[in-house]
């Protein structure tokens, strides 16, 4: 890796694998909660999803929860492996949380550096990690419910499993909606996720 590398190469293609693999999920996932609502409320436009009816949505989503695991596998492996989790990630300090949150809501905080992550950004990358293994042990909750009787359990139920599932897709996409926003503000993070300096 060169001196003036960011971000290896193994972490921008995991990232590209990944984002494509969330929106896959994401729009197949719609398909798939559209033909048995848990929020009689919430509906998704046929615009929006993946599948075009309940069998082809179920045949997306199982076909790319491969990719989407077997590329958190290799990302884990490699930021736990490299050092990069404890050397980008940690420490994280409530205090500097709240700091660089103020910050951010006055519109002030900087991005000079963009080798290292402020608090939010800190933050922002262990819920996302913490919400795909979850999103991924909720999904088999539901979709392995009689093979895995106590994941099924630990989620409260089948039905509960369900709803676990629904919150960590809408945190994701949360996560997701921030994400391109704050790349639209400082657009030199793309750059970097593209070229890796």
């Amino acid at each position: 890796m060169s001196h003036n590398t960011v971000q290896p190469g193994w972490v921008r293609i995991t990232h590209w694998i990944n984002a494509l693999a969330v929106v896959l999920m994401v729009m197949s996932g719609w398909q798939i909660y559209d033909a048995s609502p848990i929020f009689p409320v919430i509906q998704f436009s046929p615009s929006i999803t993946l599948g075009g009816w309940l069998g082809g949505a179920l045949q997306w989503h199982f076909a790319v929860m491969w990719l989407l695991v077997a590329n958190f596998i290799v990302y884990l492996a490699f930021t736990f492996a490299s050092g990069r989790f404890s050397r980008k990630l940690l420490p994280l300090k409530p205090r500097q949380v709240i700091a660089d949150l103020v910050s951010a809501l006055r519109g002030r905080l900087k991005h000079d550096d963009l080798a290292h992550y402020n608090a939010i950004q800190k933050l922002a990358y262990l819920v996302v990690i913490a919400d795909i293994v979850l999103i991924v042990l909720s999904g088999l909750a539901v979709w392995k419910s009689v093979q895995f009787p106590l994941l099924r359990t630990l989620m409260g139920g089948y039905d509960n499993a369900r709803v676990v599932h629904f919150v960590c897709m809408s945190v994701l996409v949360a996560f997701f909606v921030v994400h391109v926003a704050m790349v639209a503000l400082v657009p030199r993070s793309l750059l970097l996720m593209i070229r890796g300096r």
